[in-house]
């Protein structure tokens, strides 16, 4: 098997369900030209504080004023 597609296959179901969750988050940051490291970084920090989670969705996100 090529090298290049082995990142295809995980170890584990569970995994491979988090890891999916976590490219689709990606792609969706760069449909919406926001940096993914940025966004992920920031809605970290918001998530204990926030009650209205689709807000926190790539296309609706807006980020902390401070950062």
């Amino acid at each position: 098997m090529s090298p290049k597609k082995e990142y295809l296959f995980v170890g584990n179901e569970d995994a491979g369900k988090n890891i999916a969750g976590l490219y689709s988050l990606v792609a969706s940051c760069e449909l919406n030209d926001i940096h993914p490291t940025d966004y992920l970084t920031d809605v970290m920090s918001k998530l204990s504080n926030e009650t209205d989670i689709d807000a926190l969705l790539p296309d609706r996100w807006r980020p902390s004023p401070d950062g």
